[in-house]
Formats: C-alpha cells, sequence, structure tokens
C-alpha cells in the first residue's frame, strides 16, 4: 500500500503547503496550517463506532423522584441560588480577592453541618489551622465540619470514595488543585479543566452538592477558561467595594433557577449578615433633598432595590475639553443621553464637565435607569433639587420618548413600601393599589418641565 503524502492546509485562506511552517505564505496569517489527512487514514485512526459500552437510555416522562434543594441556613443565599442548593449540582463562585468567598461558604458550611449533614470543606490556599482561626473569630469552630488543607485532586477523591458521600463539598479554590494525570502547574488551562472534570463527575454520580471558588482577572472575569463556566450548573459573582460594607451575591447562571437574582449582605466582625431590605441601605443619609439627586427602582432579577443616582455639573470658563466621568453606570448610555437632552431639549452640555455615581458603590445594567440619570442631570444643571419623596424610572430612547419597561408595579410598590409618596415613568404604567401616586411622562422634555417648574 502507497504510503499517503502529507499536506498542511491553512485555515484562513485554504491554500496547499507540502510542509507545516508557521506563516502561511499566501495570507501572511500565523500558525494556521493543519494537516490533512486523507479521509480513509483518519477513519481507521479515529473510528469510534465500536469498542464502547452500551448507554442506558430512559425516557424523558419516567416517573422519578424529583430532588429536593438543601437550605443554606441564609435566606439570602438561598435566594441567589434560586431556592437553596440541589443535589448533584456544581457551583462556581468567584469574586475579588478578600471579598468575603471563603466567609460565606464557611458560614454556610457550619449551618448544613449543624443540621445533622456531613460538610467536608478542601482548602488548597490554607492550612488546617488557618482556617479554624478563622472560624473561631466567626463563632462557627463548634460546627462538625470535616476540614483538610490539600490539593491533590487523586487524594481527596480517593478519601471520599470510600465512604457515603458528603451532602457538600467546598474547594477552596479550583486554581489550587492539581491532577497527577495533567502535564503543567496547578492553575494552568488544562489542570483547572481537568481537576474540575473529575470533580464535577464525582457530584453527578454521587448526589453531593459541591462548591467550587474561583479566582478572577484583573477585569474582575472569572479567571481559567470559559469552558469552566459551561461546565458547572450554577455560575455566581460575589461583588462589592472593599470600601463599602455591603456585599452582593448574583447568579450568572443558574441552571435550576433565574439569573441575575441578588443576595446583599454586609460584612461585620462576625462574618456577613444578610439585609433583608437593601433599599434601606443604598438610601441612607437622605435627610433632605439636593440639587442632581435622583431615586431610582431598580429590579435585581425578581428583588427590587431603590438606588440613589448623583450627577455633577461643573461649567468650564477656560475653554477646555470637558470631562465625562461616571461610577457605576454605562459611560457609552451617559453619552447617548445627554445627546439626547441637547438635541431634543435644547440643554447645553458641551461646555461642562459631568459626573456621574451611582450611590453605594451599586452598579446598574437596567435600561430603565435611563429617566432618573436624565432627572439627576437636569435638577444638577439647573441647580434645583427634585421633589422630596419622588422615584423615576423609564427607558429614553433616541427621539426623545420614555418607553415603557418591565415590572412597572413592582417597582411602584417598593417605592411606596418605603414611604415615596410620587413616581414619574412612561405613560400608561400607572398599577392599582400601588400606594404612590403616578404620573406618566411621553417624552424627555416633560422631565425638563417638571424640574424646571414650568409644568
Amino acid at each position: 500500500m502507497a504510503k499517503s503524502k502529507r499536506r498542511y492546509v491553512c485555515q484562513e485562506c485554504g491554500s496547499v503547503s507540502p510542509r507545516w511552517q508557521g506563516q502561511c505564505a499566501d495570507c501572511s496569517q500565523w500558525n494556521t496550517l493543519v494537516e490533512d489527512v486523507p479521509a480513509t487514514v483518519f477513519s481507521q485512526k479515529h473510528d469510534l463506532s465500536t469498542g464502547g459500552r452500551p448507554v442506558m437510555f430512559e425516557p424523558l416522562n419516567a416517573p422519578t423522584k424529583l430532588p429536593v434543594r438543601k437550605s443554606t441556613g441564609m435566606a439570602e443565599f438561598d435566594r441567589a441560588l434560586g431556592g437553596g442548593l440541589v443535589p448533584g449540582s456544581a457551583v462556581l463562585l468567584g469574586g475579588d480577592p478578600g471579598i468575603g468567598k471563603s466567609t460565606l461558604l464557611l458560614q454556610c458550611a457550619a449551618t448544613i453541618a449543624r443540621g445533622g449533614n456531613d460538610v467536608v470543606y478542601v482548602s488548597g490556599e490554607e492550612a488546617a489551622g488557618q482556617v479554624r482561626l478563622r472560624a473561631s473569630r466567626m463563632g462557627v469552630a463548634d460546627a462538625p465540619i470535616r476540614l483538610a488543607s490539600e490539593t491533590s485532586v487523586r487524594d481527596i477523591l480517593t478519601t471520599l470514595g470510600g465512604a457515603e458521600a458528603p451532602a457538600l463539598l467546598v474547594i477552596d479554590s479550583i486554581q489550587t488543585m492539581h491532577s497527577d494525570t495533567i502535564e503543567g502547574a496547578p492553575g494552568t488551562v488544562s489542570q483547572v479543566r481537568g481537576c474540575a472534570l473529575e470533580l464535577i463527575r464525582y457530584a453527578k454520580e454521587t448526589g453531593c452538592a459541591v462548591v467550587l471558588v474561583g479566582h478572577v482577572t484583573k477585569d474582575g472575569t472569572i479567571a481559567g477558561p470559559r469552558v469552566l463556566e459551561h461546565m458547572v450548573d450554577v455560575v455566581m459573582s460575589f461583588e462589592g467595594e472593599r470600601s463599602h460594607q455591603y456585599r452582593i451575591l448574583r447568579a450568572l447562571k443558574n441552571r435550576f433557577g433565574a439569573v441575575d437574582e441578588i443576595g446583599v449582605f454586609a460584612m461585620a466582625t462576625e462574618g456577613l449578615e444578610e439585609v433583608a431590605n437593601p433599599s434601606l441601605l443604598f438610601l441612607s443619609g437622605r435627610d433632605m433633598p439636593l440639587a442632581g439627586s435622583a431615586v431610582f427602582p431598580a429590579l435585581e432579577g425578581t428583588r427590587p432595590v431603590l438606588v440613589e443616582i448623583q450627577a455633577l455639573i461643573v461649567r468650564l470658563q477656560s475653554g477646555a475639553t470637558p470631562r465625562r466621568a461616571v461610577v457605576g453606570w454605562d459611560s457609552g448610555r451617559l453619552a447617548m443621553l445627554l445627546a439626547v437632552l441637547e438635541s431634543r431639549c435644547g440643554l447645553n452640555f458641551s461646555s461642562a464637565e459631568v459626573y456621574l455615581n451611582i450611590a453605594g458603590g451599586y452598579r446598574l445594567t437596567d435600561p430603565a435607569a435611563d429617566l432618573a440619570v436624565a432627572a439627576a442631570l437636569v435638577s444638577a444643571l439647573a441647580d434645583k433639587a427634585l421633589p422630596d419623596k419622588t422615584a423615576w424610572f423609564g427607558e429614553v430612547s433616541l427621539a426623545g420618548e420614555i418607553r415603557p419597561v418591565a415590572h412597572a408595579p413592582l417597582r411602584l410598590r417598593e417605592a411606596a413600601k418605603l414611604g415615596f409618596v410620587r413616581c414619574y415613568g412612561p405613560a400608561g404604567a400607572a398599577s392599582e393599589n400601588s400606594g404612590a401616586d403616578y404620573r406618566g411622562l411621553a417624552a424627555l422634555a416633560n422631565v425638563v418641565d417638571q424640574v424646571m417648574g414650568t409644568a
């Protein structure tokens, strides 16, 4: 049989080369030449149609007992998870260094262990004595948690495989774990992916809930391969500024519940405390109305949260290029809103510096914040305070229209519950029994009239 000739095909332009080289001679792209093996040779080496074990299929409508969620002992954590931990699930928890990931998981592990469940806490970053020291400071040192300081996944799974599976397994963190079957140092792409796969497989086979702590990059995203987030069932982000006491636990992916649900915590001396009403936290200190301040009923998942939006306008006399500084909101959306105010309402921001801040370090992604931001900007420009106990919400289009947003009745009820007597929003979004006086606005020019007092 004649030996097949090798050839290398460029994945960008399709040119063929008799030998491999780093750069394609036709399109000048690097590392695009891939060996093209003839179909007969490939099929002989990669035939997967035989040699495996038969797979047992089950009907979709088979009568099976659904898994029962297990409470973590913290209502805010359960809310973000969608009701509690699902047996056999894999949860990835990421967050900045020092934000409180290990503290949160140790508190939850202690509560579950005190409820008569077997809990295993494996730390790859701290010694067992350091974890005990933190547990003593938090007042959970008496919890019957099985603690270990280990980084070998083989040793961990060998130890757990010899006994009944625990109810909860915490791995802190996945970047410190390593497998002796994979080359590379702990934290590399192959090690993180391989170790996570083995731990997730253990969770699915035994019904043990596994929580993996993940590091984050300087941009705030979870470090390691993106495929890690696809492998797990739930991806959670623990956010907050270390200069502020509050922390937000946000669900970015959840196969068992709604995404964008949040749990709010406050960092205290003995660990994390739950915040049942986060609106009071973000609105603290509002004793009197000030120019450039507006209240917006944001919506995180199914939870309404009232936040304060602050704006500052500084007129420039020298003709220098004005600055646009934004904290907690999208700078591109601010530029669009300023353009709409200038074009549709005749306001001049071109010779002024604009500063926008979401109080408390909160980050807004809700498009319904457009109207509240516009009201704060107009109030700061006119140096006139908005009416007291008033909330604003609505999306602003490029034509200056105020468009409806989702869950307006829920926003109105939250504002009324906290003592706000009047709300401005899109026309036609009034809700019966909301408890607040609702006034619909059709265009952004109506907001200017309300602020200036000409309406």
